[in-house]
């Protein structure tokens, strides 16, 4: 029965979109040719009337996403933070979903909050605020701990939130398999894969456990960042359901007439966003993986605070050393090593042209070198990535599905403060810096002494594996009994080196 249920839901998102008038604005906003225009009204207009109402109230395209459901809002805030995109008048109906979502009574959150805390309420919090903020999964009240006065922000997940999200994600499922089907073309992006990377990304806002672990991390890391905030969580009244952290004032990055009003320095703000992405994903590993402006706060002294760590992306070793070449290619202009390395990591089939490859390189670079930001239209910039991507044969990444789709949305969040900024160059030091230390001799050095600890823990165990091999050496008639135990001695002496090798290397470091 799941089958025609997601059908069911498919059809009702078309005609959701179409009910509201959502529909059309999308179509103009992505300048689709006319007579897709019309065939696709048609069409829609005909079960329109099986679309959900929404609240009048509201814009139309904010209108039908809230009245779908949470999963069509996280979409819906990636996309309001690239008006380069979607326009500028539909960005800033999407900005809407940031925050601004209608709460859930705060009866219903105090009763959480005292349910999963074994707490009372009163008993703890001299003061409990009415939402301050409310999200598609959560929302947060201002209050204040009765025994020590501080101010703290309660996250409180929404009543059934999990049920709604995973029906939606169904539904999500269900058309990824559709595509896949109807268009094997669409086969190397991975449509499925890609909804998994969602729906495990997005379950995982769902425990606040979780997310208190993440930003508990994540402070750590960026402890030394200049004028850079993650504010303190408090375990003790933290849960599955509910995550309380210390009060963050400041003004939101998406009240943007009002920081042009202020004393802030918006375009350094805007650089320092972007850089700081950049060196938490490189640098460590661990970056913010929902960095929209809803979920930054920028104080009156220039600092930049964080909220919300819900969805936190990581990326191993190998990854960022490709990434950063990669971007360093760029910065440099270097469209060949950007080429040769996407082919030494597999991102482009072995039997493609690496010449080739590069000259394609070079029409999505070249273009925005120099460019002011303002005159770049990421539109059909993303356009063009996409007809590469698919004459290159290159499968959807899913480890850096996250990666990319922040990057998007950081360099949105910067735009936004400094419509005028060249990403390479404000990149450019971020990135040169972990070239020196990931890819230099210092890092050569680390990977041999990495590599030699590692190797040199079998020690121990090595007597046994030299046992072992003689054993299984006597079963091979084919080697002669002399080569038997020198193979079982070179293991030995194999081990013995690479212990040896461990210490002296560790002593010269």
């Amino acid at each position: 029965m799941r089958g025609p249920i997601n059908i069911w839901r498919l059809i009702r998102t078309g005609a959701t979109f179409a009910r509201t008038g959502a529909l059309g604005e999308i179509l103009h906003a992505m300048n689709a040719p006319p007579l897709v225009k019309v065939t696709t009204r048609t069409v829609s207009w005909t079960f329109a009337w099986l679309g959900k109402r929404g609240d009048p109230n509201m814009p139309p395209v904010t209108r039908a996403i809230t009245a779908l459901g949470p999963a069509y809002v996280k979409f819906g805030q990636i996309l309001s933070t690239r008006p380069d995109v979607v326009g500028t008048e539909m960005a800033e109906q999407l900005r809407y979903l940031q925050d601004k979502l209608d709460p859930f009574p705060t009866a219903v959150a105090r009763r959480t909050v005292a349910a999963e805390l074994g707490i009372d309420v009163d008993a703890v919090f001299s003061e409990f605020s009415d939402s301050v903020a409310a999200a598609s999964i959560a929302q947060v009240h201002k209050a204040r701990l009765r025994d020590t006065g501080e101010l703290v922000a309660v996250k409180v997940l929404r009543p059934r939130i999990e049920r709604a999200f995973r029906t939606d994600l169904d539904a999500f499922h269900f058309a990824a398999k559709f595509i896949e089907l109807l268009l094997p073309s669409t086969r190397r992006l991975r449509p499925q894969d890609v909804v998994g990377h969602f729906e495990h990304t997005v379950l995982g806002e769902l425990d606040l456990r979780q997310e208190a672990a993440s930003a508990s991390e994540f402070a750590e890391n960026t402890q030394n960042d200049p004028q850079f905030v993650v504010p303190t969580i408090h375990w003790s009244l933290s849960s599955r359901r509910v995550m309380t952290m210390d009060w963050a004032d400041g003004t939101p990055a998406n009240e943007l007439e009002k920081l042009k009003s202020s004393n802030l320095d918006l375009e350094n703000l805007g650089n320092r966003v972007l850089q700081l992405f950049l060196s938490h994903a490189l640098r460590d590993g661990l970056f913010h993986g929902d960095m929209h402006q809803g979920n930054l706060k920028f104080t009156d002294s220039g600092e930049i605070v964080a909220l919300d760590f819900g969805i936190m992306g990581r990326i191993d070793e190998y990854t960022r050393r490709v990434y950063a070449e990669i971007l360093y290619g760029f910065i440099q202009r270097d469209y060949k090593r950007v080429a040769e390395v996407h082919f030494e990591a597999g991102y482009v089939p072995a039997d493609k042209d690496v010449e080739e490859f590069a000259t394609a390189l070079r029409a999505v670079g070249e273009p925005i070198f120099g460019m002011d930001a303002s005159r770049i239209s990421m539109g059909r910039l993303l356009a063009y990535l996409f007809e590469v991507t698919e004459r290159f044969g290159m499968q959807t990444r899913t480890e850096l599905i996250l990666l990319q789709r922040t990057m998007v949305i950081v360099e949105g969040v910067a735009r936004s403060l400094n419509p005028h900024m060249n990403i390479w160059e404000i990149g450019r030091p971020v990135v040169e810096d972990y070239i020196k230390n990931a890819i230099g001799p210092k890092a050569v050095m680390n990977d041999l002494l990495t590599t030699a600890r590692v190797l040199s823990r079998f020690g121990p165990r090595l007597p046994g594996l030299a046992e072992a091999a003689l054993i299984n050496q006597s079963r091979e008639p084919r080697e002669s009994d002399r080569a038997r135990p020198l193979r079982a001695m070179g293991y030995v002496a194999l081990g013995g080196a690479l212990t040896l090798a461990a210490v002296m290397i560790e002593a010269l470091l």
